[in-house]
C-alpha cells in the first residue's frame, strides 16, 4: 500500500507536551515497526506556549511518517482528535494521548481483534495509577449515571484510547456535532465492537492540562447531554412529585384548620421549604440552560475546529 494510504493511522491530540514527544514517538515507532505495517503518526496541535511544535518539527525531518495539524487557536482535545480523525487516510485509526499513560504496546493486540472482524476495539482501564482518590471516585460515578442515563451504550472506564476501521471513520465524517465526545461518537455509530483490559500507568512527565477539580465533571457532563435528554425527563419527575408534596401538605394544613387545630407559625420551615424548592427550581433552569446552549452551538453551524497549517501531508 501507499505511503497516502498507509495500513494505519495513529491521531494524537497535543497542548504543551513538550516533554513527553520523544518518549512517546521511541515507543509507539517500535511497536509500528514490529508490525510491519506501514503508518503515519498525527500530531494535533493547539497552539502551544512551550516547545512542543519545535520538537514535532523535528521528529518529522527524521521520520517522514510523522505529520502535524496546527489549529489557528486551542479548540481543546475534542475537537484536535476529531480533526485528526477527519484528516487521516490509513484503513484503520489509532486514538491515543502522548503522556503514556495508555500504553502504545496495546496496539498490536487492537489490531489483531480488527482482524478477527471487529469494527472498533477500545481500551478499558482495570486500573488508574498516579490519580486521586477523589479523582477515581468522580471517574466511577460519572461513568456509571452516564451508562445508565445515556440512550446509547457508552462503555465505562474507557478513554479515546481505541483503534477503528476506515468504515467508522467514514461514518464518523456523516456526524455534524460541535461537542466531540468521541466516546459517544463511536457508541453511536454501532457496528462490532469489543475491548482490551489493562493497567493505566501514571502520566510519564508533566500535568495533566485538565482542571483536576472540574475537568472529569465537564467532559461526563458533555457526555450526559449530548447523548442523553433522561435528565430532562427526571426534572419533570422531580417537579411532579414535589409538586404533588407540596399539595398535600397544604391540603393536611387545610384539614387541620378546619378542624379547629391551633397552627404554630414557624417561619424557618417556611424559609427552608422556600429555599429548597428554589434550588430546585434553579438546578432544574441550569440544566434547560445547558441543553438550550448546546442547541445554540449546533444551529449556529460553526466550525469544530479551524486548521492553520498542515505539514507533510
Amino acid at each position: 500500500m501507499s505511503r497516502d494510504n498507509p495500513d494505519l493511522s495513529v491521531v494524537v491530540p497535543v497542548y504543551r507536551e513538550e516533554a513527553n514527544i520523544r518518549h512517546f514517538l521511541t515507543r509507539i515507532e517500535g511497536v509500528l515497526n514490529g508490525m510491519g505495517r506501514s503508518y503515519e503518526i498525527i500530531f494535533c496541535l493547539d497552539p502551544s506556549p512551550d516547545r512542543t511544535e519545535e520538537v514535532i518539527l523535528q521528529e518529522i525531518n527524521r521520520n517522514p511518517n510523522v505529520k502535524l495539524l496546527v489549529f489557528s487557536r486551542r479548540f481543546g482535545q475534542p475537537a484536535a482528535t476529531m480533526a485528526g480523525l477527519l484528516m487521516c487516510k490509513g484503513e484503520a485509526c489509532v486514538v491515543i494521548d502522548v503522556d503514556l499513560q495508555d500504553p502504545p504496546e496495546l496496539i498490536r493486540g487492537m489490531y489483531s481483534k480488527l482482524q478477527e472482524g471487529y469494527e472498533v476495539v477500545y481500551a478499558k482501564r482495570r486500573s488508574r495509577k498516579g490519580e486521586t482518590l477523589i479523582k477515581r471516585a468522580v471517574a466511577r460515578i460519572g461513568y456509571r449515571t452516564i451508562a445508565r442515563l445515556s440512550e446509547v451504550e457508552i462503555p465505562p472506564d474507557t478513554g479515546d484510547f481505541r483503534i477503528m476501521t476506515r468504515r467508522v471513520i467514514e461514518e464518523m465524517r456523516r456526524l455534524h456535532e460541535t461537542h466531540g465526545f468521541l466516546r459517544g461518537l463511536v457508541a453511536y455509530v454501532g457496528f462490532r465492537q469489543t475491548f482490551i483490559e489493562y493497567d493505566r500507568d501514571a502520566r510519564a512527565h508533566g500535568q495533566g492540562k485538565y482542571s483536576r477539580l472540574t475537568g472529569s465533571l465537564t467532559i461526563g457532563l458533555n457526555g450526559l447531554i449530548s447523548f442523553s435528554s433522561r435528565p430532562l425527563q427526571l426534572m419533570s419527575i422531580t417537579g411532579a412529585v414535589f409538586a404533588g408534596l407540596s399539595f398535600l401538605l397544604g391540603a393536611w394544613y387545610l384539614f387541620q384548620k378546619l378542624i379547629g387545630v391551633a397552627l404554630t407559625p414557624g417561619l424557618p420551615t417556611t424559609v427552608l421549604v422556600v429555599t429548597f424548592f428554589s434550588g430546585v427550581q434553579l438546578l432544574s433552569l441550569g440544566l434547560m440552560g445547558e441543553y438550550i446552549g448546546r442547541i445554540y452551538d449546533e444551529v449556529k453551524r460553526r466550525p469544530m475546529f479551524i486548521v492553520d497549517r498542515k505539514i507533510n501531508f
